[in-house]
């Protein structure tokens, strides 16, 4: 497999293969699970097309807790068989197929109870590390402790001593879900699948019941055209009832969308050296490290607004300092928040009236023929869902093809950039020295690229000044906004500064000082002229406006209304999938 770049050549190399070949498979949404299905489907010899109508990852796939986990209180739910899947997945990626991007990130769970709830919590903490070793991808995870007030406090000195009469400590994982979900749609084009982001589908084609492809409108030049395919795969996520609807038909299940908002504050405002783990009245709160900072979240709440930019409210905002300020010595405030983003989950709706108690399991139906629909889950069993949604489709090709279909590989496909990671880890102070770079900037290149860091450092050996780091976001090379669009299918000054990097919520001003800088950057791969480029400036500049403001909103709709003022910088229909 020779790595392929998602570049604006290969780009229209897939649309124009998009449009003159017969598919077996095209997969709508590139989001997780759909990259997941690309790839998935691409590895078992079936010619694929994947289409996402914004970014990679624009949508849920790039708001999440960033966590790869089994979900502890899924245990209290006794739903013992996700939980095993999930953790499964997670010693999977951290082991073999993303050790690049999937790291280990200890808990500390304060107990306020004595006695009880010590041996109520730890029963469960001790299931949840049994079911990871039981998986046989549990070997490289630590177990967990047991923690006195005074140990605990010693690792997260930032803890109210009235917090806590002891605590627990455990492990699970981390990932920047964006780029992991990039990698997905990279190594999928790298085994042959047509990728192509911002192609958005505004029909289904179909002859008699039986859907036989899609049409498609390219979002950049306006240009429509007709992808045929054996099996359609909808994998739109919080999307998933629009896309049905192409169909002219309702599908089995309806996905009930659940906001959840995360804040993004500076790592010096709470001092410690672990995540923390709250429950709440309606669910858990996560205190995460995120590098340089921390990610605190989440809310669970039900969201019928715009899908396309769901908004945090003041009272969101609000909810998540209040909570967590209860265990903190020193309180954060409105002010000490860097970031602030919101996602939706796509819940199979009917369970409960709660979203906190919806199912994160999935589903999976052909709900007419040549139209597969996945829906459901959660970001870690990603890959199990999109092997599902794939044998769904190879059903439906049995028979057609005249051969035998492999089965799902994905178990053994490392993304690319894993392939000698380690290897390149060890090497990185040699690396470093080689570059002329200091070491930790080679460690944090690593942990985005992987192996892939040949390839930044190649571009940085032709143009020496894109070692620079960006004015305004220091953490960031410039080659790194070069990359981006060269390699890694970013199109747009919004793709850049919130998913290849994340820079839009881990600065104060959300990226703006860097704006101009990393506009130039994109410009100058993507060919544009100063009037596109201002224009992709002025977009985020308003993006960024409508955002401050929808967080002062004191409810979701008055904050939905103040975050649809700033529209998408390639216009897209609300109900896009």
């Amino acid at each position: 497999m020779i790595p392929v770049p998602l570049s604006p050549q290969t780009r229209a190399q897939a649309l124009e293969r998009l449009e003159q070949d017969k598919l077996d498979i095209l997969v709508v949404g590139g989001g997780v699970v759909g990259t997941g299905a690309a790839l998935d489907a691409a590895t078992r010899g079936l010619s694929v097309g994947l289409v996402e109508a914004r970014d990679f990852a624009s949508g849920t796939s790039s708001r999440s807790s960033k966590l790869v986990h089994g979900g502890l209180r899924y245990l209290e739910m006794l739903d013992f068989r996700l939980v095993a899947e999930a953790l499964k997945e997670r010693g999977l990626l951290m082991q073999r197929l993303a050790p690049h991007l999937v790291r280990p990130v200890p808990f500390i769970y304060p107990l306020q109870h004595r006695g009880w709830e010590r041996l109520y919590a730890g029963s469960g903490v001790a299931l949840y590390d049994a079911l990871s070793k039981a998986s046989g991808y549990g070997a490289t995870m630590p177990l967990h402790r047991h923690l006195t007030r005074r140990g605990a406090r010693r690792i997260m000195p930032s803890l109210r001593k009235d917090a806590l009469v002891g605590a627990l400590q455990y492990y699970d994982a981390q990932v920047d879900d964006a780029r992991h979900t990039m990698f997905l749609a990279r190594t999928a084009a790298s085994y042959g699948a047509h990728v192509a982001s911002r192609t958005r589908v505004i029909g289904l084609v179909q002859e008699g019941e039986r859907v036989v492809g899609a049409r498609a409108v390219d979002l950049e030049s306006g240009r429509e055209f007709v992808i045929r395919a054996a099996q359609v795969v909808n994998a739109t996520g919080v999307w998933t009832d629009e896309t049905q609807g192409l169909a002219h038909e309702r599908g089995q299940f309806k996905v009930r969308a659940s906001k959840g908002i995360h804040l993004v504050v500076p790592r010096d405002r709470i001092r410690g050296d672990s995540g923390l783990i709250l429950r709440t009245e309606k669910s858990v709160l996560f205190v995460i490290p995120w590098k340089r900072h921390w990610i605190i979240g989440t809310t669970d709440t039900d969201w019928s607004l715009s899908k396309d930019h769901p908004a945090a409210s003041a009272s969101d905002i609000d909810y998540l300092l209040d909570h967590v300020n209860t265990v903190l010595e020193q309180p954060l405030t409105h002010a000490d928040v860097e970031g602030v983003y919101a996602g939706l989950r796509p819940l199979l709706a009917g369970e409960s009236e709660a979203t906190s108690k919806l199912s994160r399991e999935h589903a999976v139906a052909h709900t007419v023929p040549g139209l597969v629909v996945v829906a459901g889950g959660k970001y870690t069993t990603y890959r199990v869902m999109a092997k599902d949604a794939v044998d769904e489709a190879v059903h439906g090709l049995e028979g057609t093809l005249g051969r035998r279909i492999e089965p799902c590989v994905t178990e053994n496909v490392p993304l690319l950039g894993a392939d000698g990671y380690q290897a390149m880890w060890n090497q990185r102070r040699a690396l470093a020295t080689r570059a002329g770079l200091h070491v930790a900037r080679v460690e944090h290149l690593l942990e985005r690229y992987g192996t892939m860091i040949s390839e930044v450092l190649a571009l940085i050996e032709a143009e020496p000044g894109l070692a620079a780091p960006l004015t305004g976001a220091e953490d960031y090379l410039a080659a790194e906004i070069r990359y981006a669009v060269t390699h890694e299918g970013a199109r747009h000054l919004d793709d850049v500064l919130t998913r290849r990097t994340r820079i839009s919520i881990e600065t104060f001003d959300r990226g703006v000082a860097a704006a101009p800088e990393v506009a130039t950057l994109v410009g100058e791969a993507l060919g544009w002229d100063a009037d596109q480029t201002q224009k992709e400036i002025d977009h985020y500049l308003k993006r960024v406006e409508a955002e401050r403001e929808s967080q002062q909103m004191p409810d979701d709709e008055t904050a939905d209304a103040a975050r649809m003022g700033a529209p998408d910088v390639v216009p897209v229909s609300t109900t896009a999938p």
